[in-house]
């Protein structure tokens, strides 16, 4: 594995990291809807020249079709909408912490999808890391940004979204259709809906007094995000291999709570500490069944 490998995908983690606290900085001058699709809507429109100077084909079966639509309205619609309202409600390390469960919803849909019976090493590691997540839910750190049971709930059920979304695409790849083309064509078909949507935002003053780093975190969830990101992470998963690159998302949420507490000033204690260690061992513990 070259350096180049290992930088890229470090630089697709951390960006993807920061989307907790580029939210939470963004829903502080904007309403959660506004922040949501007005990500969608630049990341996807940004996508659509991408897509077609990358040559992605459009899927070509209606069964396709219908997989990347679901893929699309359930990454780029309905999970950044209630992760925006989850972590206006909650701080962005609660959020950050939460997300790392997502290989565990991930994995329950798939298995669901198929039929499959999951191995023991899966049921007892998800069993752990929701152990976890419960500590983390219960627990309350002092901080400037409080996190609210409300809004780990949410930004919990927003994992729903994101992770039937990523089942959605993992059949479309399965089917030979390229990852590429569920990220980029994906983003792009949900913000062609969306735009319509966008001048309703705006009927209102009170996006005159939105402040610089709004705004520039709203061009951060669109842009690095969305587009960014995936391009550092497909290089990746190019040069060294699902398996092995897989192992750099363990780091993503580490990354996101450093930067809230850089950039937000959020407090950690104990059971912050303990609860994230234990889901982070149990998601891993989880990851190793076949």
């Amino acid at each position: 594995m070259t350096p180049i490998v290992i930088f890229s995908a470090l630089i697709a983690v951390i960006l993807w990291g920061a989307s907790p606290v580029a939210t939470k900085l963004a829903v502080a001058d904007l309403s959660p809807l506004t922040v949501s699709v007005l990500r969608t809507v630049i990341g996807g429109l940004l996508a659509i020249p991408i897509a077609l100077m990358m040559r992605i084909p459009f899927p070509a079966t209606g069964s396709q079709r219908a997989t990347l639509l679901l893929s699309g309205f359930c990454g780029f619609i309905f999970f950044p909408l209630f992760f925006s309202i989850g972590v206006e409600k909650t701080s962005a390390n609660h959020a950050s912490m939460i997300l790392a469960s997502l290989p565990v919803f991930t994995g329950a849909i798939a298995n669901l999808w198929d039929r499959k019976v999951p191995a023991r090493v899966w049921w007892f590691g998800c069993a752990v890391a929701l152990v976890g997540e419960a500590i983390l839910i219960s627990g309350r750190a002092p901080s400037a940004n409080v996190a609210t049971l409300e809004g780990d709930l949410i930004v919990l059920g927003s994992n729903f979204f994101a992770s039937l979304g990523y089942v959605a695409g993992a059949r479309l790849q399965r089917a030979g259709y390229p990852a590429t083309g569920t990220t980029f064509w994906g983003a792009a078909l949900p913000a062609v809906l969306l735009v319509p949507v966008v001048p309703f935002l705006f009927q209102d003053s009170e996006h005159q007094t939105v402040s610089i780093i709004a705004w520039s975190s709203v061009l951060y969830l669109a842009i690095a995000v969305t587009i960014i990101g995936y391009i550092f992470w497909y290089f990746a998963l190019g040069k060294g291999g699902i398996a092995r690159m897989g192992l750099f998302q363990f780091l993503q949420p580490v990354s996101g709570v450093i930067l809230a507490a850089i950039l937000l000033s959020e407090g950690i204690d104990w059971t912050f500490v303990v609860a994230s260690a234990i889901i982070l061992f149990g998601v891993w513990f989880a990851a190793r069944a076949k």
